[in-house]
C-alpha cells in the first residue's frame, strides 16, 4: 500500500481536484490519503500565538485541522472513503477503494516529544507508513522541489518538517517529495510505468 500526503497548502490549488481524481481512480485498494492542515492549521498557530496556549492544546487542535481538510477533500471527491482507524483503513482497501484518513486517534491527553510544531502532517504520514508497512510514501507540496536536495535539506528549507529527515532515516520504503504539478508522473508510478525519486 501507499501513503500519499497532500499538503494543506494545496487547499486552494487548481491541482487539488486532479490529485483527488487520480487517487480515487488509480488508488483503489492501494492508497491511503493523509491531509495537511492548511489554513485550518494556520488558524491554530495564530490562536496559540495570541492566547499562548500549550503545545498539547495546539497539537490536538492541529489534528482537528487535518481532519477538517480531510472533510473538505471528501466533499470534493466522495469516492474517497473516510476512515478513523487502521481497521477502517484495511476494510476500505479490501473493498478496492481509496482510504482518506481522519487522524482523531492522534489526539493526546498528555504532551510527548511529538506534540509540537517540529512534527507536522509530514512526519505523521511517515509514522502511519511505518506502522502499516507501506510500500511507498509520497508527499505532495505546492512549491517547486529540487530533486537534488536530501530530505534533511528539504527540512532545513521548511519544505518538510524539521524532524522529518531524522525520522525517515532507515525507512523500509522509498519516499518521494513531489510538487503539485507532478500529477502525471505519480499517475505513471501508480500504474507501474516508472520510478520516481528514491
Amino acid at each position: 500500500m501507499w501513503i500519499v500526503k497532500i499538503g494543506g497548502s494545496l487547499n486552494n490549488s487548481p491541482f487539488l481536484r486532479d490529485w483527488l481524481d487520480l487517487l480515487a481512480e488509480c488508488g483503489g485498494g492501494r492508497v491511503i490519503l493523509v491531509c495537511g492542515g492548511g489554513a485550518f492549521g494556520d488558524a491554530v498557530r495564530h490562536a496559540q500565538a495570541h492566547w499562548r496556549i500549550s503545545d498539547l492544546s495546539a497539537h490536538n487542535m492541529a489534528v482537528l485541522a487535518m481532519a477538517q481538510t480531510a472533510y473538505l477533500v471528501h466533499g470534493l471527491n466522495p469516492a474517497l472513503q473516510l476512515t478513523r482507524s487502521k481497521a477502517d483503513i484495511q476494510r476500505v482497501l479490501h473493498k478496492g477503494q481509496t482510504a482518506l484518513w481522519l487522524p482523531f486517534e492522534l489526539q493526546r491527553k498528555r504532551p510527548t516529544e511529538r506534540t509540537n510544531w517540529e512534527v507536522t502532517a509530514d512526519s505523521i504520514a511517515l509514522d502511519l507508513a511505518n506502522s502499516l508497512n507501506a510500500e511507498r510514501l509520497v508527499l505532495v507540496k505546492s512549491c517547486a522541489i529540487d530533486p537534488l536536495l536530501s530530505l534533511a535539506q528539504l527540512g532545513e528549507q521548511g519544505i518538510v518538517d524539521q524532524r522529518f529527515g531524522a525520522l525517515s532515516e532507515g525507512a523500509a520504503f522509498p519516499i518521494d517529495v513531489v510538487q503539485s504539478s507532478d500529477v502525471g508522473r505519480v499517475r505513471s508510478l501508480l500504474l507501474g510505468g516508472g520510478r520516481y525519486g528514491t
